[in-house]
């Protein structure tokens, strides 16, 4: 039989977050990594989507979302970050914040057309971008700040760069780009007419009194930024998948019709919990989830340390990236499978965030979970440093 497989598999192979979340399931093990939050759903968005169904919101949206929802964002857009976003044009409700940046990388991204990322990078990030025919293209971030130089963006833009992508605060680094870093980006982004991509589905877990900088916020740099973010983590609501994109309309409408092609809509009534979610929940609500994160950071970060797997504590996010060199293995996944098989907790190896065996020493723990299940999975890690002596 000569049928087979598209060669368009090769740019979604399994991600090894998945894998790892695999094998700890296997093991019957504490996952750390997958950034699955298991915190309560906050009230007002549980009941607004329990509601939503009995209300009748059961059938197609618009192609870019309810009203209701992409008021919200807009009125959220206003509120949180000074921006002023028109919900009749400039919104586009998606599946996920994955699925807005797939929208908008086949709206905007012609086969060969390159965007830089930072590395570490998410890797469904450069999936995304392979899978519309698109090419990552790699600057370097140094610890323990994360760091880059304007001469390392230049060195990485050639005649084919159409865009760069901002994953802030970063998944897995937690790095949070300060306004300084986001206008020299902004400066870089205009000199080469770039489009800039923002992943800013972290956005309310900043930490040690840090505060998100949407890159859209930056003057001067607002028509050409495509604003990608999301509820599934602020809200603890990763398998509802509703995410969006803010940009200007003349960007908007075509991301949106390819959001109708791929998704045709997110689920009516899990858009209408968000939008409750959204206009209901005051601004304690986001700061206490900074509050309780950090103090999840700093068990873990503890633990890891105690562990002898130094971290680099993050700014942001909910992941910590640690050295693992002291464990056995050649390759990062040998030694994410030792920590698993040895302590029962899985992570993600390293390798899994650059393009080359920069993270052969490494591993992510999402710490995204409820106390009583971070603080069983810090007791196992510090137990670790017995067994290494």
């Amino acid at each position: 039989m000569s049928l087979k497989v598209s060669s368009r598999l090769e740019w979604v192979a399994q991600s090894e977050i998945r894998n790892m979340s695999i094998e700890c399931e296997r093991l019957g093990g504490i996952n750390l990594s997958q950034g699955v939050c298991d915190l309560e759903i906050p009230e007002p968005v549980r009941r607004g989507a329990q509601q939503a169904i009995d209300e009748g919101y059961n059938v197609y949206t618009r192609y870019d979302g309810l009203q209701e929802l992409r008021e919200a964002i807009a009125h959220k857009h206003k509120q949180f970050n000074g921006l002023e976003v028109d919900p009749e044009g400039e919104v586009i409700v998606s599946a996920g914040t994955t699925g807005a940046f797939y929208c908008a990388c086949l709206a905007l991204l012609e086969p060969g057309d390159e965007v830089i990322v930072f590395e570490p990078y998410y890797g469904y990030h450069i999936s995304t971008l392979l899978a519309t025919q698109a090419r990552p293209a790699y600057v370097r971030l140094h610890p323990p700040g994360w760091t880059f130089t304007e001469e390392d963006l230049e060195a990485a833009v050639t005649s084919r760069t159409r865009g760069i992508l901002v994953n802030t605060p970063a998944n897995p680094s937690g790095k949070v780009f300060t306004r300084e870093e986001l206008e020299a980006i902004g400066r870089f982004a205009t000199r080469h007419d770039l489009f800039i991509f923002t992943d800013e589905i972290y956005e309310y877990f900043v930490y040690d009194g840090r505060r998100h900088v949407p890159p859209a916020a930056i003057e001067g740099i607002g028509e050409r930024t495509i604003t990608i973010s999301g509820l599934s983590k602020t809200f603890s609501i990763t398998g509802w998948r509703i995410g969006y994109c803010i940009c200007d309309r003349k960007w908007a409408r075509p991301i949106g019709w390819f959001n109708d092609l791929v998704y045709v809509c997110a689920p009516a009534p899990l858009q209408i919990g968000v939008a409750r979610g959204l206009l209901q929940l005051d601004a304690g609500y986001y700061q206490q989830i900074a509050r309780e994160y950090q103090e999840k950071r700093d068990r873990i970060c503890d633990a890891l340390t105690r562990a002898g797997l130094d971290p680099v504590v993050p700014q942001g996010a909910y992941y910590v990236l640690a050295d693992i060199s002291r464990l056995p293995g050649d390759a990062s996944k040998d030694k994410a499978m030792f920590l698993l098989q040895e302590t029962g907790v899985a992570a993600v190896p390293g390798e899994a965030f650059y393009h080359d065996e920069a993270g052969s020493q490494l591993a992510r723990f999402c710490f995204a979970k409820r106390d009583q299940v971070l603080d069983e999975a810090c007791r196992r890690i510090a137990r670790l440093a017995s067994r290494l002596m």
